[in-house]
């Protein structure tokens, strides 16, 4: 039985499309909203597509209106680091003044409930190698983080309006449906797993290693990479939580450990039956953070989430994907 519609905006993309499919999965109706800019009409499957930009505050009003959701799940943003530094004008205008017009909007039509789509990068720049808890200091280090954690705040300052929120803080989504339903199609990509593993494919020629001197063990980064079906499950248990009456919080989502850049190009070169491929060495990124791991307990007590696959899934389901024919048929035909 169909539980209810709930808005999920940038619902086209990466983690807004598994996340559909997860809430379809569990009963409601995703209606996705997006104006497909980073998105892709095909990924949206599960439920109706709206095709609206978050800046259009009058728009949004209208499909919410329409839909009278439970909730908002907001993915909606511009997430890319590098291009955040080239161009904050657009992440300050998409990721803060967007969500601005989003708050309206659910004033307006009476939408009491919102779980925003966070991120790590308002950490900054940790001195320590130890799992981040929410407490750590909040001192972002890029445009990418900046407008997250200013977002974040004015979502909160909303409570005032009646409106709940969780804010979750998710560290390096990877990996795939395991049915290859949807999966990761960035263009141009930036993400380091499914680049190695085109890589690896042979879909493209090198992968880079940006920086080999951070204070790490190896020198190179170390992140946190958590399965998109385990991010999206999160999103569903923390609808559920403000739906159920919870308060207003925010948390990490993260598996607890770390993977440097060396490891995932070794682990991605065993899981492919040892494939070599080119790795460049190359100067560091700007806005790159040495270390980011998450301390999830928060999640697992408030929302009763943890992370079910670890890296071998989370490579296996990149690699199945991206081997697939649907996925170079999707770009040969575009």
């Amino acid at each position: 039985m169909d539980k209810d519609n709930i808005i999920v905006l940038g619902g086209a993309g990466y983690i807004g499309s598994h996340t559909c499919l997860r809430l379809s999965e569990e009963g409601y109706t995703p209606i996705v909203v997006d104006n497909l800019s980073r998105g892709y009409a095909e990924a949206v499957q599960w439920g109706p597509l709206e095709k609206a930009d978050i800046l259009d505050t009058l728009s949004l009003t209208e499909i919410f209106k329409k839909y009278k959701p439970l909730a908002v799940i907001h993915f909606a943003a511009l997430i890319e680091v590098g291009e955040s530094v080239k161009d904050p004008t657009s992440f300050w205008k998409n990721n803060v003044v967007g969500a601005l017009s989003v708050l309206e909007a659910m004033k307006v039509a009476g939408v009491k409930n919102i779980v925003f789509s966070s991120t790590a990068a308002v950490y900054g720049q940790p001195d320590t190698e130890e799992p981040l808890g929410e407490d750590s200091s909040l001192d972002p280090i890029n445009p990418y983080g900046q407008t997250k954690l200013a977002a974040e705040r004015m979502i909160r300052d909303h409570e005032s309006f009646g409106i709940k929120s969780v804010c979750l803080r998710y560290f390096n989504a990877c990996g795939a449906d395991p049915e290859g339903r949807v999966g990761e199609m960035h263009n141009p990509e930036t993400h380091l797993i499914p680049l190695v593993v085109q890589t690896a494919l042979g879909l493209r020629q090198q992968i880079s290693i940006f920086g080999t001197d951070y204070p790490t063990a190896d020198g190179t980064c170390v992140r946190d990479y958590v399965h998109v079906l385990d991010l999206a499950d999160a999103h569903i248990k923390a609808v559920e939580h403000l739906t159920g009456g919870g308060e207003t919080f925010v948390c990490n989502l993260g598996t607890g450990s770390g993977y440097s850049v060396r490891e995932i190009i070794n682990a991605v070169k065993e899981m492919s039956g040892n494939r070599d491929f080119e790795v460049l060495e190359t100067d560091r990124r700007s806005g790159d953070q040495a270390f980011l791991v998450a301390d999830n307990k928060h999640a697992q007590k408030i929302l009763g989430w943890q992370p079910t696959s670890g890296l071998e899934e989370n490579i296996r389901t990149a690699l199945k994907f991206h081997s697939s024919d649907k996925y170079r048929n999707f770009w040969k035909n575009r």
